[in-house]
């Protein structure tokens, strides 16, 4: 089992389909493009200089955007894996929400401010 230490990051990268053109089958050969991935291990965080602990943020399950360079490339148990630190993930993509109750459901908000936000 492979498994995350430090801020380290252990992701299983998401393979875009490819473009069609006909019959044709366009490669996505050469383009720079920033990769999916799914987080597969994450590390329990790392000591700072000053001497206090910061937690990691991310969980295993969580799907982020990596950047074109800077992780390496792992392979286990016929799986390829990439592995990285926290730091260098670019973004975490959220699940889609459809509605601003579901918003408001999971975020913590006064009275007040849900009356604004809602329009009620």
């Amino acid at each position: 089992m492979i498994e995350a230490l430090f801020n380290a990051v252990v992701v299983q990268p998401i393979e875009l389909e490819e473009t069609m053109h006909g019959n044709i089958v366009v490669p996505d050969l050469g383009n720079e493009k920033n990769k999916t991935a799914k987080l597969f291990s994450v590390g329990p965080g790392y000591e700072a200089h000053a001497g206090t602990f910061i937690k990691t943020v991310l969980k295993a399950g969580d799907v982020v955007v990596l950047p074109t360079m800077g992780f390496t490339k792992f392979e286990y148990k016929g799986e390829e894996y990439w592995i990285g630190r926290e730091n260098d993930i670019l973004a975490k993509i959220a699940p889609e929400r459809t509605s601003i109750e579901e918003v408001l459901a999971q975020t913590e908000v006064t009275d007040k401010e849900k009356e604004y936000l809602t329009n009620e």
